[in-house]
């Protein structure tokens, strides 16, 4: 027996695909059995498995738990949560040696996918690759494991509200949040963890709804935030706090209704965990802004800037013990502390910490920002075929031309202006380019550049290409 996924399906970061489309039950069934086959050669044998709150979530876990069975390996299901719940099961579970999380993430609702933990390290690239070549020769271990339930929530919200350990409870008491969940799954964990937390709490569309009634659960698109900053304003709240639809990625907005970016919330964790962990090395993203780079160095950092992508991320802080790191795109990894993965429950509760221990509201802490001019993120489609073509073409030229360039992940050029990035994005065919300057004219003399090096590789910024 074999199986051939969807070309589209097995990505970089993850599986995903379209229900019924790209992805079904018998791709489900292969990802189980290919995943058993590697985790038994690695000496594993237990897998903890989540899932979302997407309407074909609770069918995806049948047939992937089959296979996980098929091949011998036993399954501990979690149930329905966000993905760092399953997440905080795999780290925290001693008999369990993987983790598999159903979820579409920030999908529109009618996708769904995969996010995957391999003996503590993510799954990713190569290893999502081999899954695909297991099931094409039908390679996979014969055996036959079992399934049991765990109730793991209670025991990861307790785990959540330990970042506020040791800071003074009528200081947390005076504080007044607004909490938008989206309608993803992360809705339960923040009713659970709101009850335990001091202060006063507002919470909206906490009902779990895989069609997503309300709005789309993707935080960093700033008409996603419009019902937070309506509720902040309307109560006259301190800030607000959004989730993604798998509560992995992390929105806010202050008390006057600026929406706080990936960057810049990690510009006021970096500040909070620098006080402890003097000189650590915090990362970030190619895609986030020089201030952030400019702040961790200011208060005593190493700033690194790395490549983008959750998976890329929690190896390079493996690999240098990095404290802290983060993307533009709201996933923030604690490693202080905490397990190192992208949770934005937990995030949301170390900015709360953050605001009381340097002893600023998080409008302050908004508004000390360098207000620098950016473009928000700019996609173009572009063919598969050319995409890193492209960017190598471009990183030629600038080479010739004696530009400043970072080419840790596409190319970021530094001018007297400012900043522009072209890079090619691992989960889609389109390129993704950025800007940042102090005023209008700088950017608009970067964009120029921009479009300059497109025309010359035959493209230019046409309509963009959505997430």
């Amino acid at each position: 027996m074999s199986h051939q996924f969807h070309p589209t399906v097995l990505r970089e970061y993850d599986i995903r695909g379209i229900i019924g489309e790209t992805l079904g039950t018998a791709d489900a069934y292969a990802i189980g059995r290919g995943f058993a086959t590697l985790l038994s050669e690695a000496g594993g044998s237990k897998v903890a498995v989540g899932y979302d709150g997407r309407v074909s979530s609770p069918e995806l876990e049948e047939a992937l738990i089959a296979g996980l069975n098929a091949s011998g390996v036993d399954a501990v299901r979690v149930g329905m949560g966000p993905t760092p719940m399953l997440y905080y099961a795999e780290a925290s579970m001693p008999d369990v040696q993987g983790g598999i999380q159903i979820t579409g993430s920030h999908n529109p609702a009618n996708y769904n996918g995969f996010k995957m933990v391999f003996l503590g390290r993510p799954f990713f690239g190569e290893d999502i690759q081999q899954l695909g070549r297991l099931a094409a020769a039908g390679a996979w271990a014969d055996g036959e494991g079992g399934h049991e339930r765990r109730e793991i929530l209670g025991a990861y919200v307790d785990r959540l509200v330990e970042g506020l350990r040791g800071i003074s409870q009528d200081r947390l008491a005076a504080l007044r949040i607004g909490w938008d969940a989206g309608n993803g799954a992360a809705g339960p964990a923040l009713e659970l963890l709101t009850q335990k937390l001091p202060g006063e709490h507002h919470l909206l569309f906490t009902q779990v709804d895989g069609t997503f009634p309300n709005h789309h659960p993707d935080p960093t698109e700033e008409k996603n935030l419009e019902d937070l900053r309506a509720l902040v304003a309307a109560k006259n709240l301190d800030f607000g706090v959004a989730f993604d639809g798998d509560g992995d990625r992390i929105g806010a907005i202050d008390g006057a209704g600026r929406v706080i970016w990936g960057d810049q919330l990690l510009m006021i964790y970096a500040e909070d965990l620098l006080k402890k962990v003097p000189e650590a090395t915090i990362i970030a993203d190619v895609k986030a802004s020089r201030a952030l780079f400019d702040h961790v160095s200011r208060h005593g950092g190493q700033p690194l800037m790395w490549k983008t992508g959750h998976s890329l991320i929690k190896s390079k802080m493996k690999e240098t013990g990095s404290p802290l790191a983060g993307e533009m795109s709201g996933h923030v990894f604690f490693a202080h502390d905490y397990y190192g993965y992208d949770d934005a429950l937990y995030a949301a509760v170390r900015l709360i910490a953050a605001s009381v221990r340097l002893g600023k509201s998080v409008t302050e802490l908004r508004g000390e920002m360098p207000n620098l001019i950016n473009t928000p993120e700019m996609r173009f489609q572009v063919d598969e075929s050319r995409k890193f073509a492209v960017v190598d073409e471009v990183k030629a030229r600038l080479a010739e031309a004696g530009a400043d360039v970072n080419g840790t992940d596409g190319v970021r050029v530094n001018t007297p202006d400012g900043w522009w990035l072209l890079r090619a994005s691992n989960t889609q065919d389109v390129l993704v380019a950025r800007a940042e300057s102090e005023d209008e004219a700088g950017l608009e003399r970067l964009m120029a550049q921009i479009d300059a090096q497109l025309a010359a590789s035959g493209l230019q910024r046409g309509p963009q290409a959505g997430h």
